[in-house]
């Protein structure tokens, strides 16, 4: 399958009258919100206000919004069971827009800059909404090869995959590197991360469509994580052992990739993968979240473009249609990202 290439022309919200001066500003906005904890049934279209703004944060027009599994998390409540979280709840940690408006001391955007943003938990609510308003260091101005739709659907996970390759890994020319679950939203990312970091990428998919999508945006060498024999595989790759291992997806095929790993090989995961790989003696293991600020907007930005980033959209709904993209996600196999089109 080919990956849908980030190289397009930026759509324009097609509501430009209500992003534009404050003057011009409605009072309300279609959000989709839950209620009560549960299934994607319970991603219900809501009237709610336009979130006002505290001196620091920026209003943002929301054009398209990421739909990611930690968004199914937070909606049947297992992603955080002891937080109290206020009804209705509008769900996204990501998306892209225009600035439809500034707080007070805000000076790195003007009204009608085209942004993208990530900001998990936020108090103002999510970003499957028309509005949304947050701080303005979780904001950045889209790179270059970007459209709104493929800018959208990469704050959360081009900052978690570029993490992973950089900071938790430290990965370096000539190293070996398996990622494993790297056909999703965050591996499909760092594939092209570690490429452009110059290791050898051996990428692990869960089905032939998978291995395909995996290779196609330029993996070295593909395994099938679910059936294949991991250990053989990783063999041919890297006879000497594995340097790395970026781990997407728990369980025992995450076991197998790790011992593959040479002596004094590395594991990095993000925080929330389930079950959490057993921690070895011989292997460095870094958990770690994914942080949002504004020198990691700019370290993304520069990556995005340097790499010419292949941002695979496996799906596009309406606002309207979010619980059906939510079913979607829950079916599996999805090669690259869900997102909403909210405008």
């Amino acid at each position: 399958m080919k990956a849908k290439s980030a190289e397009a022309t930026i759509r324009h919200p097609s509501h430009s009258s209500s992003v534009g001066a404050s003057s011009k500003l409605p009072k309300t906005m279609r959000a989709v919100a839950i209620d009560r904890f549960g299934g994607p049934e319970v991603l219900t279209l809501h009237t709610l206000q336009v979130p006002a703004l505290s001196e620091h944060e920026v209003l943002i027009g929301v054009d398209t919004a990421g739909v990611g599994v930690w968004d199914a998390e937070i909606r049947d409540g297992t992603l955080d069971p002891s937080a109290k979280k206020r009804f209705p709840l509008v769900l996204g940690t990501d998306g892209s827009g225009v600035i439809a408006e500034l707080g007070s001391r805000v000076r790195r955007f003007k009204v009608g800059d085209k942004v993208y943003s990530y900001a998990y938990d936020n108090p103002k609510g999510g970003f499957y909404a028309e509005y949304v308003a947050v701080s303005s260091d979780m904001v950045s101005h889209i790179p270059r090869p970007l459209d709104l739709e493929h800018a959208g659907a990469i704050p959360t996970t081009g900052l978690t995959a570029l993490q992973g390759v950089d900071d938790a890994l430290h990965l370096k020319d000539g190293e070996n590197v398996i990622i494993h679950g790297a056909s999703g939203g965050v591996g499909s990312l760092a594939i092209q991360f570690a490429k452009l970091r110059g290791a050898r990428v051996l990428a692990t998919a869960s089905s032939a469509a998978g291995m395909e999508f995996v290779t196609e945006l330029g993996a070295d060498m593909a395994a099938d994580g679910r059936h294949g024999d991991i250990v053989a595989t990783a063999k041919t790759f890297a006879p000497d052992g594995i340097d790395a291992v970026l781990g997407l997806v728990g369980g025992d095929s995450l076991e197998r990739c790790l011992d593959t790993v040479r002596p004094g090989g590395r594991l990095a995961y993000p925080n929330g993968i389930d079950p959490e790989p057993k921690k070895r003696r011989s292997i460095e293991t870094v958990p770690y979240d994914a942080v949002a600020g504004v020198k990691e907007f700019e370290r993304l930005g520069r990556a995005v473009e340097t790499a010419r980033l292949k941002v695979p959209i496996a799906g596009v709904y309406a606002l309207t249609d979010a619980a059906k993209a939510h079913e979607r996600l829950a079916a599996g196999g999805v090669l690259g990202k869900i997102v909403l089109r909210v405008r």
